[in-house]
């Protein structure tokens, strides 16, 4: 006769057997791909619409998973987005969010940056006993105090592994002779630069002649800080590149500046060694692409294949680096123990051009986009989740889902906890994407133009209509051009944009272009809609605590002092990658 406890185990082995999917429905700890285009417009991908760009790898993840429609970013440019995403919570939470009309961080040398004090998915899920990498781009900061305190690094907000840009794509990193980031940043810093001197200049004169009484220290820090503006403006004509467009590999700087021909194979080469070297363990993977950010780097192969110029390649050719991290992932039979999420971190960019070539992407029938907070071309991105098994297949789910989401989704499926000390503004996505529920757990969402309150969404629980009041619009340049193309990017706040009282209501069940602002004269409930939502904006408001502002002026300004440097400063050169990406290609 089998004893008890034997014969025990061999009644669960049976059923283990006679049920495997059981076991596949809920594995204990999924791994993660996460996969975040960069600039990529909603319209640009064939699963939404879009029948002249060849993407069938990402399509592909649409057909074998979930497609959001109605995925929002917290904000429509780059930095503010990435920390949401990255922490749950909306950008003006962290201090991520801007005051100034610099809406991005602008240097590696620069003192803001993601608040080590801020909790991210990754940081959370390497307690977990996750290996956690981040390949591609960063751009939340990389120094504090000194040049190799690396506060900001990934690497201190919970990655075991970094190879990437801590910094962001730029025409400048290709020399090309349409700057990106100079262009905007002369004008104001040699403005301020001669305020300064000039305020300095006319209390040391008031002082040296006893007409009022001054500090020597305030003359001092004027004139260090307009030294500072001057040497900033003197950066900007030609070193941005050698200070903005590096390559690093952990905490050590591999390239300075950048050789963009390897850059695509050396990426797409580190993510598929991270996956392979972490086959056999618990992982967290956040590829975060540098297409399809101008300049548009495309490898020789995919150049003059779309229809859609070096734009259209660009994204054929991110289609492609989609592709081959499906392969590995299948390869290394993960398939469905990986959970792969693909999206945008805003829209596509509209005022990008070089000459009469669009060099930006498509928002498909929304309105506005990169950098236009309220209006859906900015902020509705392309939203995919795949996990076979677990979820799904070919589901369309229309609802209203974040970026902010993934945050408590990939933590609960990793068995952590969603910290209790701060607000959380990312809702789990895993009852609608079981299928348990109908609606998230998204009422109203906020729509941020740095500090600035532009829109709101409410998505009405009882009718199912989606309500979205605009407070504040970006003037376009020319007026019905549809972007800002005289600004190069919409502002946020002063002349630049119109103000809204009572507010611009559109009701988006009906009409998702944003083309018929309702009234109270065209809307009953125009009234009662725009009282419940300004009460909504009064409720939030209250849940704001005061932070330290990352993008501030002087936290925005280029410091030499925290420039990464791979050489001894200024003399900054390394080229450690070379040859080493030959052949994945």
């Amino acid at each position: 006769m089998l004893p008890f406890n034997f014969r025990s185990c061999l009644n669960i082995w049976l059923i283990l057997c006679l049920f495997p999917r059981t076991c596949v429905s809920n594995p204990s700890k999924p791994n993660f791909l996460l996969i975040l285009a960069d600039d990529l417009g909603i319209g640009d991908v064939g699963c939404y619409g879009n029948d002249t760009i060849r993407t069938p790898n990402i399509d592909g993840l649409a057909k074998d998973g979930v497609r959001f429609t109605q995925h929002i970013a917290a904000a429509a440019v780059c930095t503010p987005s990435r920390a949401a995403f990255l922490t749950g919570r909306y950008p003006i939470r962290s201090g991520m969010a801007s005051s100034t009309q610099r809406q991005v961080l602008f240097w590696n040398g620069c003192s803001g940056g993601l608040p080590p004090n801020e909790t991210t998915f990754a940081r959370i899920l390497h307690q977990q006993g996750y290996s956690t990498a981040l390949v591609g781009k960063w751009h939340l900061g990389v120094n504090c105090k000194s040049r190799h305190d690396h506060c900001h690094h990934p690497l201190n907000h919970g990655f075991d592994y970094f190879y990437g840009m801590p910094f962001t794509l730029l025409n400048e990193c290709q020399g090309t002779d349409d700057p990106e980031l100079a262009k905007s940043l002369q004008d104001t810093y040699w403005l301020y630069t001669q305020m300064i001197i000039l305020a300095g200049l006319t209390l040391l004169i008031g002082k040296l002649t006893n007409l009022f009484s001054v500090k020597w220290k305030i003359i001092i820090c004027l004139a260090l800080c307009g030294l500072l503006y001057f040497i900033s403006w003197f950066s900007s004509y030609g070193f941005t590149k050698y200070w903005n467009c590096i390559l690093m590999r952990n905490h050590d700087i591999t390239e300075q500046p950048m050789n963009l021909e390897k850059t695509t194979s050396n990426m797409l080469k580190e993510a598929v060694s991270f996956i392979e070297r972490n086959k056999n363990r618990p992982f967290l993977l956040f590829v975060s692409l540098l297409h399809v950010h101008t300049p548009l780097i495309t490898t020789e192969k995919f150049q003059g294949r779309s229809r859609h110029g070096l734009y259209g390649d660009n994204v054929e050719e991110m289609d492609w680096m989609v592709g081959r991290l499906l392969d590995v992932i299948d390869k290394e039979g993960l398939k469905n123990t990986t959970f792969i999420y693909f999206a945008s971190d805003h829209g596509g960019s509209l005022e990008s051009h070089r000459g009469n070539a669009q060099f930006g992407g498509w928002n498909g029938i929304y309105k506005g986009g990169k950098g236009m907070a309220g209006w859906e071309g900015g902020i509705r991105v392309p939203g995919i989740v795949r996990w076979p098994g677990v979820l799904p297949a070919g589901t369309v789910i229309h609802d209203l889902t974040s970026l902010m989401d993934i945050f408590p989704t990939v933590v609960h499926l990793a068995g952590g906890a969603v910290p209790q000390d701060r607000v959380i503004d990312g809702h789990t996505l895993l009852p609608l994407l079981r299928g348990t529920v109908q609606r998230s757990g998204h009422e109203f969402m906020f729509h941020y133009c740095g500090v600035f309150l532009h829109a709101v969404r409410w998505h009405q629980k009882d009718s199912g209509t989606i309500w979205k009041a605009h407070y504040a619009t970006p003037a376009f340049q020319p007026e019905a051009s549809g972007a800002c193309f005289g600004r190069g990017i919409c502002p946020c706040f002063g002349d630049g944009v119109t103000h809204h009282d009572p507010p611009l209501l559109f009701d988006l069940s009906q009409d998702p272009s944003e083309a018929n602002p309702l009234s109270a004269d065209t809307e009953p409930l125009f009234d009662s809609v725009t009282r419940r939502i300004g009460k909504a904006v009064e409720e939030h408001r209250k849940t704001l605590t005061p932070v330290p502002q990352q993008l501030s002026p002087y936290n925005n300004i280029w410091k030499p002092w925290l420039q990464p440097c791979c050489g001894t400063f200024p003399f900054c050169w390394c080229d450690e990658e070379n040859n080493k990406a030959d052949g994945i290609l």
